[in-house]
């Protein structure tokens, strides 16, 4: 009896850590030339979507994802490989505010203000790219976050029919992320169980035209 349960037991890890495997490597491969680093040979879309994170650290301290974040958008902004900047990120309440502190930073760093357009409804990466598409009209866009962040968001929008390339964000160290890797193992896991549920943004609402 033992041993049945440790094999079936077994058998179900097994399993699991497979599914994990695929899911990651199918968005890992998917994403392949899709993704830039260089200025030089990222193509042109008029709209880059920044994806929300936490300005600061429970210590106080910048978070590095936040300050390398807008530190893409700026550089691919200035070189004119977007017009545009939608960010979007969590608003669920009113002491936390990811959309405009990216906002109030951007327009430190030169953006101009009427070239940032805001998603307060952008809980998920999912609601993220499936808003862009159905609130903010677009069927074609930059996506700007780290490299892993990349990979699962194009994976998502072409799911969604947004086409996507993306702009790297430099990276932060093995230690410094170590969790947010591991919790990318299983948002990449969670991607095809929201597909096979056809799971849903938690908002939509009216339209929202980007235009100069």
């Amino acid at each position: 009896m033992i041993f049945k349960i440790f094999k079936y037991s077994t058998l179900a890890l097994l399993s699991i850590l497979l599914f994990i495997f695929l899911a990651n490597f199918t968005i890992q491969k998917n994403a392949t030339n899709k993704t830039y680093i260089s200025l030089d040979e990222i193509p042109k879309n008029e709209v880059g979507l920044v994806l929300g994170t936490a300005k600061t650290l429970k210590n106080g301290r910048i978070n590095l994802y936040f300050k390398h974040r807008i530190s893409a958008a700026v550089k691919l902004y200035k070189n004119n490989k977007i017009d545009f900047i939608l960010v979007s990120g969590d608003n669920s309440n009113k002491a936390y505010d990811e959309p405009t502190d990216f906002k109030n930073e951007l327009i430190k760093q030169g953006i101009p203000e009427n070239r940032i357009y805001l998603d307060y409804a952008g809980f998920r990466t999912l609601d993220s790219v499936v808003r862009a598409k159905k609130i903010f009209g677009q069927n074609q866009i930059t996506i700007i976050s780290q490299k892993f962040h990349n990979e699962r968001a194009i994976y998502l929008a072409e799911k969604n029919g947004l086409k996507a390339t993306g702009f790297n964000a430099k990276d932060v160290s093995a230690r410094y992320g170590i969790k947010v890797q591991l919790r990318e193992y299983l948002a990449r896991t969670k991607i095809f169980l929201d597909i096979i549920f056809k799971v849903k943004p938690k908002f939509l609402g009216d339209k929202i035209k980007i235009s100069k």
